[in-house]
């Protein structure tokens, strides 16, 4: 296996340096990540199944707190001089990173650099572009991957005699009845990244200029049309209407309705199955995200959210070597498997999904298998993500608005004037960073 010839030169290295085998140490690496619970013990896990199956390198992985924390913590350490070789950094903190100059090692080029063969079209679609730059180069190592999808509760679709909708059309024509037979009918958890970036990746739309900002971000600005504000005045509807249950921003307080009962249906991460499997009480399932059948060119595929990993730049060579024999061995079928049945999160390779589907896994937990269908839908333009600086602070300008929409507080035009000045203050300001 290539894995296995990667470490082979590495030891073989060691020992053109004058190592002798009695006294060869192995090479430290480590890896900052931003997972507690269930998700750091399989983290964890992952980190001394790799120590295990080789002695050429050891990696330690340390836990740095919510993504937040973990990227500023390695912003700051690389400030520093004392970055780890590798940071684990959420979707919304992609450029932020990318953009930090000198920060990072594109992943692609520490794995060929390292004599690992490297092919992006080995990853699934959804998947391979998100932390490619505008060239199609990986930057950022795809790892905890999902993709917004809908939830159903069986027995609340079945009271009201009706199917889970393909779009939003079909929503507006069974919600009544799902009201009628008691139930919320739907609720989501994360409005910027479900029903804004998802939103535009489903229905083929721009986000922003300069290729959604895969092009640079000197000039990137935010781009909103008709219809994600003919969407959120329809959501608007249905929340007056009684179709819609808005519980905040938290996420959890938005899904826990969906646990007890209460909703009908649940937008959420394809990355909350194994969560959702042990909590309720209900038979449940699973679909893609709606979309509006109206829009012209909808129905195309999501994108991810979640996280990659990040070679960090100013790295000895052995140091790097490992990383690339450690990237090898997270993006193995056998390692992706496990991490996909232990959590939820999508298998990011195509081989690992066959071993799944191999393996019986689908035929077992049919809804585990609707967020990598719906992430292998057909692309188009502008289905491959966003790269846009202080992303973090315009899904909070998001938030805002769209919390005042629901309220009532303000318009649907006037909330996204406010996005769209707000947003693209901060897109300047980004530019002005990275250009420095």
């Amino acid at each position: 296996m290539a894995y296995r010839k990667t470490v082979a030169s590495l030891v073989a290295a060691a020992a053109l340096l004058g190592t002798s085998s009695a006294s060869y140490a192995a090479t430290e690496i480590s890896w900052w990540f931003a997972h507690g619970g269930h998700l750091g013990e399989v983290v964890n896990q992952i980190g001394e199944n790799y120590n295990a199956s080789q002695d050429a390198c050891q990696i330690t992985p340390v836990f740095k707190g919510t993504y937040e924390e973990t990227l500023t913590s390695g912003i700051a350490a690389f400030r520093a001089g004392e970055q780890p070789n590798i940071l684990q950094v959420f979707d919304a903190g992609a450029a932020t990173i990318i953009g930090a100059k000198g920060a990072v090692v594109p992943a692609q080029d520490i794995l060929e650099n390292a004599g690992v063969e490297f092919n992006s079209e080995d990853y699934i679609e959804g998947v391979r572009n998100f932390y490619a730059n505008s060239e199609g180069k990986m930057i950022g190592m795809p790892f905890n991957s999902s993709t917004p999808i809908l939830y159903v509760n069986e027995e609340a679709l079945e009271k009201a005699g009706v199917e889970a909708p393909k779009t939003w059309e079909e929503f507006q024509e069974i919600a009544p009845k799902l009201k009628e037979a008691g139930y919320t009918p739907l609720a989501q958890s994360h409005l910027p990244w479900i029903f804004t970036e998802n939103f535009k990746s489903r229905h083929n739309l721009q986000f922003a200029t300069n290729n959604n900002g895969f092009d640079g971000a000197e000039g990137t600005t935010l781009v909103f049309g008709e219809p994600i504000k003919n969407h959120f005045t329809a959501v608007k509807g249905w929340l007056d209407d009684g179709l819609f249950g808005y519980y905040g921003t938290g996420w959890g307080d938005n899904q826990t309705p969906f646990n007890e009962g209460k909703v009908a249906m649940w937008l959420g991460s394809s990355g909350s199955f194994g969560g959702i499997q042990k909590t309720v009480e209900f038979p449940f399932s699973a679909t893609y995200l709606p979309y509006w059948d109206a829009v012209e060119g909808a129905g195309t595929g999501t994108f991810i959210g979640g996280g990659a990993l990040f070679a960090m730049s100013g790295k000895p060579e052995a140091e790097n070597k490992c990383v690339a024999s450690f990237f090898e061995y997270l993006t193995s079928p056998e390692v992706q498997y496990m991490w996909h049945k232990e959590t939820g999160y999508v298998p990011i390779t195509n081989a690992a999904y066959e071993l799944a589907k191999k393996d019986g896994h689908y035929d077992r937990n049919p809804a585990a298998e609707v967020g990598i269908k719906q992430l292998t839908l057909p692309g188009g333009e502008w289905t491959k993500g966003y790269r846009m600086g202080f992303y973090v602070q315009i899904r909070d300008i998001m938030n805002r608005e769209y919390g005042r929409i629901l309220a009532g507080e303000t318009t649907v035009e006037d909330a996204f004037k406010n996005i769209e000045a707000d947003g693209n203050k901060l897109l300047e300001r980004f530019a002005k960073t990275t250009s420095n």
